[in-house]
């Protein structure tokens, strides 16, 4: 399967994420959480990586306490040879080590700080790491449960069984310039997002589309990429087996989303 580490001609993470999306190729991206690993399981979760395809590390969450952000991260970059991205919960969760920064915008929520209001403050801090920032619309998605993100932003997901209101959603995003969109169940979620749901956005939108949240079997990323998402993201299910990256980078690199129309 591939590993699709990026070339000196790619220049960004955006770059490599459209390239795959253009190629109907899948990335399979493993989220960690600074506060959730110890050196002794982030070098397993590497090494495992390494072995199995893993195209890129997502680093964050939406409540990191400690100050493992920066240690997580050079940790990685230097055990591994895989772009390392920042999946910000607040403002201070910014490193110029990293790769990149997703630089969040909550546009399925109607908090103006989670819209607007932290991205200005953090807008200079970003700006002087000189890290490369990708504008993405982020959409929380009902996936059964309260979840972390859900609370802290304390904003309502899209109900799963709303595909119209996921469109408009990220359709609104596209139009206002954002780079990618990121559908998230949350940590904790009990159902990944509806495979009709990742299709009906996919679909819609001419941007690469990020999944993650709830996703714990093979067959739900394999689904989910087959739906028409470019990077499937997990982290709770791995945090608890590190052994099932082998079988989830497998599903994902085994989805074509060749029925996806662009």
């Amino acid at each position: 399967m591939p590993n699709f580490v990026i070339s000196q001609a790619m220049h960004s993470i955006r770059s490599y994420i459209e390239d795959a999306r253009s190629r109907h190729q899948k990335l399979f991206a493993v989220l960690v959480d600074p506060d959730d690993v110890d050196e002794s399981s982030l070098d397993r979760i590497a090494r495992q990586a390494l072995d199995n395809g893993v195209d890129l590390f997502l680093v964050g969450g939406s409540l990191v306490t400690g100050t493992k952000l920066p240690d997580t991260i050079a940790r990685l970059k230097t055990t591994t040879n895989l772009p390392v991205v920042i999946f910000p919960g607040s403002v201070q969760q910014v490193d110029p080590q990293a790769d990149a920064l997703l630089f969040l915008s909550l546009i399925s929520g109607r908090n103006p700080d989670l819209l607007i209001g932290n991205q200005v403050l953090a807008a200079p801090y970003v700006k002087r790491s000189g890290i490369e920032a990708i504008a993405t619309g982020y959409m929380l998605v009902d996936g059964g449960a309260p979840t972390t993100v859900s609370y802290i932003s304390n904003t309502l997901p899209i109900p799963a069984d709303k595909n119209d209101i996921a469109v408009c959603t990220a359709l609104a995003g596209e139009m206002l310039g954002m780079h990618t969109i990121y559908m998230d169940a949350g940590s904790g979620a009990r159902q990944a997002i509806p495979a009709s749901m990742i299709r009906a956005v996919s679909t819609q939108v001419d941007l690469p589309v990020i999944v993650g949240g709830g996703i714990r079997t093979p067959d739900q990323a394999y689904l989910s990429a087959e739906a028409g998402a470019t990077v499937i993201v997990v982290g709770n299910a791995i945090e608890e087996d590190s052994n099932l990256i082998s079988e989830l980078s497998f599903a994902v690199h085994s989805a074509s989303g060749q029925g996806v129309k662009r």
